[in-house]
């Protein structure tokens, strides 16, 4: 395994959930106040694309330090 890419990954992975779970609030907080349930439909948010994204990097990463 390659230990710097497995790390990388993992890095990424972790900042994509965080800021993810950061936006998601800023969303719900914006669109849905007064503690009013959210909309399933909150994950398909422009906003949240980037996240996804970052996500993905972190995974692909930690996939290819576990096949190298």
């Amino acid at each position: 395994m390659e230990w710097t890419l497995g790390l990388i990954g993992i890095i990424f992975l972790i900042i994509g959930l965080v800021g993810q779970a950061f936006q998601m609030r800023k969303i719900r907080l914006t669109n849905y106040p007064d503690g009013e349930l959210a909309s399933p439909n909150v994950f398909m948010n422009k906003s949240n694309f980037k996240w996804y994204a970052v996500i993905g990097i972190g995974i692909a990463c930690w996939y290819a330090a576990e096949r190298i």
